[in-house]
C-alpha cells in the first residue's frame, strides 16, 4: 500500500510539473517572443492613392538580442531599382542600434546609433507597432502617421 501511494504522489508531482512547464511556455512575454533572427517574408508598401504597389520583395535579416540591441540589413534585388530614401540608399538599408519595447502598446522603439544612411538616422528613435500573429509572424509598422508600410517577418 505503502508503494502505490508513493507511486501515485510521484505521478501527480510529474504532472503538476508538466503542466506548469506548459503554464510558462504560455505566458512567455513579447520580449522573449522577439528574440533571435528573423528572415523577411514580405514588404507592403501602399502608392499615393493608398493602393498597395507590387514591389520587388529584398532579402531581410532583423536581429533582436537579450541585452537589448537590435540590427536590421535588407538588400533590394538590382531589378528593383530601388529609389534613395531616408532608410535606402543604393538598394541597401542597413541600421543597429538599441531598442526598447512597451508590451501594453505593442510599440517598439529602435535606437539608431549606426545606418548606411548615416547622417539621415543616426542618433534617430523609430517607433515600431508590433504584433505576433497566429503562425509566429512578426509585423512592424511605423507609428508615424505619414509612413503606411508594414513589414512582416518570420523566425529563422
Amino acid at each position: 500500500m505503502k508503494c502505490l501511494c508513493l507511486g501515485a504522489l510521484a505521478a501527480i508531482v510529474a504532472i503538476a510539473g508538466i503542466a506548469q512547464g506548459q503554464s510558462a511556455k504560455k505566458q512567455i512575454g513579447d520580449r522573449e517572443r522577439l528574440m533571435g533572427a528573423w528572415h523577411l517574408a514580405h514588404i507592403d508598401s501602399p502608392g499615393p492613392d493608398g493602393k498597395p504597389v507590387d514591389i520587388a520583395q529584398p532579402q531581410g535579416m532583423l536581429i533582436y538580442t537579450r541585452d537589448g540591441h537590435m540590427s536590421v540589413q535588407l538588400m533590394y534585388p538590382k531589378s528593383a531599382s530601388a529609389s534613395n530614401n531616408e532608410y535606402v540608399q543604393d538598394g541597401y538599408e542597413a541600421s543597429f542600434g538599441s531598442y526598447d519595447i512597451d508590451e501594453g502598446t505593442h510599440t517598439l522603439t529602435h535606437h539608431v546609433q549606426g545606418a548606411n544612411t548615416r547622417d539621415l538616422l543616426v542618433g534617430k528613435d523609430l517607433p515600431r507597432v508590433y504584433q505576433f500573429t497566429r503562425e509566429g509572424h512578426l509585423i512592424l509598422e511605423s507609428a508615424r502617421a505619414e509612413e503606411h508600410w508594414s513589414v512582416t517577418w518570420e523566425h529563422y
